[in-house]
């Protein structure tokens, strides 16, 4: 009996292996599972976030809660399974704030229109995905924009990560925006306690070590912070409030009237540019990038995150993309499909059991975002400064995706100084067509004031 429960195990790890290709990209299920978790409590915060926010505009909170964790199901599980690639898809924030108060308080759309221009950016991205527009965009993205976008995005994530927690506040006074925030409080002792202990674990490669910090700092919270409290542990889902239900309730024609157009068209060009730099980032840090400079199965990973996106308006969540926070889970192992499968199944877990995810304070994934952060950095390292053109547009990229606390114009000024310097350098000829014309609809985008 012992013997057939082991080769039934045996059998089950070696489909996993095969279908996933774990072993030939040098990784092991456990790692995988490990990764898939660590990426999951890294984004979970997002099934809180972004239901906070549309709730602002209108949206009822508890459809929108589930709304939240089958689009990131869908997405994650499209881009495990059928992509094979650690990429966890979820609601993009930056896309549920503009959703919020660009589109329904800013310019009075309603909820059903918003919900149908959702549905119409998912179709657009997806024929762009699809007719290899996006994986055009990929292959003439210059390899110093391309690497500066990494270090920008590991800027990003430590802004992100110290914001939350408040070591870095909002300057109230005269002079810079930002300032040192409470040292001494449990949220910045716990996270720089995290962030030290995180060092000292992955130096002495203990396995999990990220995932080991996230539960310990939980731990210690719900035991000292009055903040973090057991609110239960399982609770029956539902898609229908006390407005009805969300889903099927997109007004996609009201979405092609003259005035939402513009709104779809900046949904589309965002989401293109914003998760493209995404995605090759963290593709780069775990290692998904071939002799040719392609992303593996990119061509997937790209319509995988675009049709996320068209579920997003059908049950009446908030636009969808690969989530930076995979990279939490390539750092600590992910290689493969299965750790984005793993965040999938997770998320559907959370549809029952929502009250765990309040025991995970931001203080507690803060330190894994900065650890991958700090990792990103290393990116400059691949910067060639022999080519300084190249070299110093991408920085110029990573500096202002922070100082704009937004990727797409970080890319686009880089975009922008790199053909302009070439063109003052004498360098013309090393301008290829696809990165001119990149250049142009970037600057175009910005000038038009269609950005967000």
């Amino acid at each position: 009996m012992a013997e057939q429960h082991a080769a039934a195990s045996m059998g089950r790890g070696d489909f996993l292996d095969t279908y996933f290709s774990i072993h030939e990209r040098g990784s092991s299920v456990r790692q995988e599972l490990v990764a898939g978790l660590t990426t999951f409590l890294a984004m979970v915060y997002s099934i809180i976030v972004v239901p906070n926010m549309l709730g602002a505009a209108g949206f009822e909170q508890g459809p929108v809660f589930v709304a939240t964790c089958l689009i990131a199901a869908f997405g994650s599980l499209l881009m495990g399974l059928w992509a094979r690639l650690p990429m966890a898809i979820g609601c993009a924030i930056s896309l549920t704030a503009f959703t919020a108060f660009s589109l329904v308080l800013g310019q009075g759309i309603s909820i059903p229109v918003a919900l149908g221009a959702i549905f119409w950016m998912g179709i657009l991205f997806t024929l762009i995905s699809a007719t290899g527009v996006r994986q055009w965009i990929l292959a003439n993205l210059p390899f110093g924009i391309a690497h500066g976008t990494g270090i920008g995005i590991g800027l990003f994530l430590l802004l992100i990560a110290t914001n939350s927690v408040s070591l870095v506040v909002k300057n109230e006074g005269a002079g810079l925006p930002v300032q040192l925030g409470d040292f001494t409080s449990f949220p910045v002792i716990m996270t720089l306690l995290g962030l030290a202990a995180i060092f000292g674990l992955e130096r002495r490669r203990v396995p999990g070590g990220i995932l080991m910090v996230i539960v310990a700092i939980s731990l210690l919270g719900l035991a000292f912070d009055p903040k973090v409290t057991w609110q239960g542990f399982f609770a029956m889902p539902s898609l229908t409030g006390e407005q009805g239900s969300l889903v099927g309730s997109m007004d996609i024609m009201g979405a092609l009237n003259a005035a939402v157009i513009p709104s779809v068209l900046a949904l589309v060009m965002t989401a293109v540019f914003d998760a493209t730099g995404t995605i090759r980032a963290v593709a780069g840090q775990a290692g998904l990038i071939n002799e040719r400079g392609h992303i593996i199965s990119g061509g997937k990973a790209l319509t995988a995150d675009s049709v996320s996106s068209i579920v997003a308006g059908v049950v009446g969540g908030a636009p969808a993309a690969v989530y930076i926070e995979s990279a939490a889970g390539t750092a600590a192992g992910g290689k493969t499909g299965l750790t984005a499968t793993v965040v999938g199944v997770l998320f559907l877990l959370m549809i029952f059991l929502s009250p765990l995810s309040y025991l995970v304070p931001a203080y507690a994934t803060a330190p894994a975002l900065m650890y991958v952060g700090l990792l990103m950095l290393g990116n400059i390292t691949k910067l060639d400064f022999k080519d300084s053109v190249d070299a110093l547009s991408g920085m110029l990229c990573a500096v202002f995706i922070v100082l704009t606390c937004n990727i797409v114009t970080g890319i686009m000024i880089g975009f922008a100084s790199l053909v302009v310097g070439r063109l003052v350098a004498g360098e013309a000829k090393q301008l290829n067509l696809g990165t001119l014309l990149i250049a142009v609809a970037l600057v175009a985008f910005y000038a038009g004031g269609w950005a967000i």
